[in-house]
């Protein structure tokens, strides 16, 4: 008997709906794409992520 955790399923079809709008807006799945610089794009995601991460924090110092 398998069990399915809801979060996983969650996640796993945000990760399917995002891979099918990378695809539709340049044309290519990942795997295809050897020509990008994944490392920058990590980076300035995580950037992105501290920002928003201190914007919380600031709102929940504010309150």
């Amino acid at each position: 008997m398998a069990i399915e955790d809801p979060i996983v399923l969650s996640v796993v079809s945000q990760l399917l709906s995002r891979s099918k709008l990378g695809i539709e807006k340049y044309g290519t799945t990942l795997e295809q794409n050897n020509t990008d610089d994944f490392l920058q794009h990590l980076k300035e995601e995580l950037m992105d992520a501290t920002l928003y991460i201190e914007k919380l924090q600031t709102q929940i110092k504010n309150k």
